[in-house]
């Protein structure tokens, strides 16, 4: 049908002429939708707020040609202005959102959608440290695309663990014979904070050091960019610090 409607997070927007916003969407049930939100940039604009990167909502859309069109919008979660007043917090979405950009059409599952929604929240919350948060987004958000990384066994040979070495190359932990010439040892702590940010063990990641924090964090960018294949701009921006 021409008119549908959908949960969704607003990824990005960008503008259109003097009065309007092309916004990219991640939804629940239709996968990544572009749309156009005609007279959002004007101060009358009944549902502008609502279509604000980071913002979850409830829009009714119609179907065009290239462009869908936004007709309502609908405040489902108002997580913006938490996020924004708190550097730590807003860059960390901003990588969120920008991951949840690269996916292909065919991962933007309802799974996806959740996960991003439920991270948003916890960042907006502060309910743990911004970094942990995004740290385990990224590892789920691969997961969910079917690129979750091996950590309890090598990832190359299936070897039982634990193992030393990650090597996102070739898919996350590996053992000694299958670690290449050079390849850097994970301190062990760090490799069992892997497991913990991947299964949401959050008493565990809260308590982790600063330097197993750290090195979690520069291994999970570094596969996350391997395999969507461009690097995440945003992560550019974001201290290796775990504090809220």
């Amino acid at each position: 049908m021409p008119t549908y409607r959908d949960e969704v997070v607003v990824l990005r927007t960008h503008k259109l002429g003097e009065a309007d916003r092309i916004v990219t969407l991640l939804s629940r049930r239709h996968g990544k939708i572009r749309a156009v939100a005609k007279g959002v940039r004007r101060t009358t604009s009944r549902f502008g707020a609502r279509l604000e990167p980071f913002m979850v909502a409830d829009v009714q859309l119609y179907e065009g040609r290239s462009l869908d069109i936004v007709q309502q919008a609908e405040s489902l979660g108002s997580y913006g202005a938490d996020i924004a007043v708190h550097y730590d917090r807003y860059t960390s979405a901003h990588a969120m959102v920008e991951a949840a950009d690269r996916l292909n059409e065919a991962e933007a599952t309802a799974q996806q959608y959740l996960l991003l929604v439920g991270g948003l929240r916890a960042l907006a919350r502060g309910e743990h440290a911004s970094r942990s948060i995004l740290d385990s987004y990224l590892l789920r958000a691969m997961a969910l695309s079917g690129w979750a990384p091996g950590l309890a066994e090598c990832a190359r040979c299936g070897a039982p663990g634990p193992h030393e070495s990650f090597v996102a190359q070739l898919g996350g932990m590996v053992c000694r014979d299958c670690a290449p010439t050079g390849a850097a040892r994970l301190d062990p702590a760090a490799a069992r904070l892997l497991e913990a940010l991947m299964a949401g063990e959050w008493d565990a990641v809260d308590a982790a050091s600063s330097g197993a924090s750290a090195a979690a964090s520069g291994l999970i960018a570094a596969y996350a960019q391997w395999h969507l294949e461009r690097g995440i701009r945003s992560l550019a921006h974001i201290s290796s610090e775990t504090a809220r």
